[in-house]
């Protein structure tokens, strides 16, 4: 499928059927489920084990600056109940699926993560501010900061494509995350689980920045294209420093070769081919 930077947004009628269940969007959404009842059946096979052992597994920022450097990733697959998995599970469904079909699943993988990992660091570093009555001993989780980065993309790219909110209210995207965001805002404000809505709101802003400053294809992708470039360049650098001096070389033994400017060699008999002279004509290069 043909990644677009910008696809046309969609504000058509909505209906009531569900999107497609697929690619990375299934597996996130499988995976937060399967690691939901495993954690059910062992808190009734062996209640105490499973407790010391999401103490170590949720966000609590003591604890992640202490040295569980894995906490900012596998907060997010321990959920907080029935109803947090059943409603988070169906937002990551809906609005993944969504960008999924204009980006791919590397860019949901992505953008999913960042959201997580930046905002579980983000917000355990503003926790030991004590802004907002905020406790870096307060501890978080489930996949909502992922969610909301989610939420975000939606609203910068599809902002004017409708939602059945709760399956009962109908409205735009850009609506429906302004609403979520304005939730969180009065969780902080008002003291309430603060640490939970400090990070479902840094983990949109990381959203933010994914959508707003990555490339279209993705970090990885963006990466990958950067290290070939890089090492591209580094044996064309080579190659022209080598030409250099079998020039310096041959002309010590009375003879001139030349080299074009990539260091490639430049056969004596077509240097006065016009087409030599053209720089997007490579047909005569070695």
């Amino acid at each position: 499928m043909m990644e677009s930077e910008h696809p046309m947004p969609r504000s058509g009628p909505i209906t009531m059927t569900f999107p497609p269940f697929a690619g990375a969007t299934r597996k996130l959404v499988l995976a937060n489920v399967a690691v939901f009842f495993t954690i059910l059946v062992m808190h009734w096979i062996a209640p105490g084990a499973i407790e010391l052992l999401l103490e170590r597994l949720v966000l609590e920022p003591v604890r992640f600056a202490t040295g569980m450097l894995w906490q900012p990733f596998t907060y997010a697959f321990i959920q907080n109940g029935i109803m947090d998995v059943l409603f988070g599970m169906l937002t990551l469904w809906f609005c993944g699926s969504l960008l999924e079909g204009a980006y791919g699943p590397r860019w949901i993988y992505e953008l999913f993560f960042t959201a997580t990992i930046g905002g579980a660091i983000l917000a355990s570093a503003i926790s030991f501010t004590h802004v907002f009555a905020l406790d870096p001993h307060a501890f978080a989780s489930g996949a909502w900061a992922g969610i909301f980065g989610l939420l975000v993309a939606i609203g910068m790219r599809f902002g004017d494509q409708e939602f059945l909110l709760f399956f009962l209210i109908r409205l735009k995207a850009k609506y429906m995350v302004t609403i979520y965001i304005l939730i969180a805002v009065a969780v902080l404000l008002k003291g309430g689980n603060a640490f939970a809505a400090l990070l479902q709101l840094s983990g949109a802003l990381c959203g933010y920045l994914y959508v707003q400053f990555a490339p279209a294809r993705g970090l990885a992708f963006g990466a990958t294209e950067r290290y070939f470039s890089l090492r591209n360049e580094y044996y064309r650098s080579k190659r022209r420093r080598a030409a250099r001096k079998f020039e310096v070389y041959m002309r010590g033994q009375n003879r001139e070769v030349h080299f074009d400017k990539d260091g490639r060699y430049v056969d004596p008999d077509k240097l006065d081919d016009p087409r030599t002279r053209n720089p997007n004509d490579k047909s005569w290069m070695n």
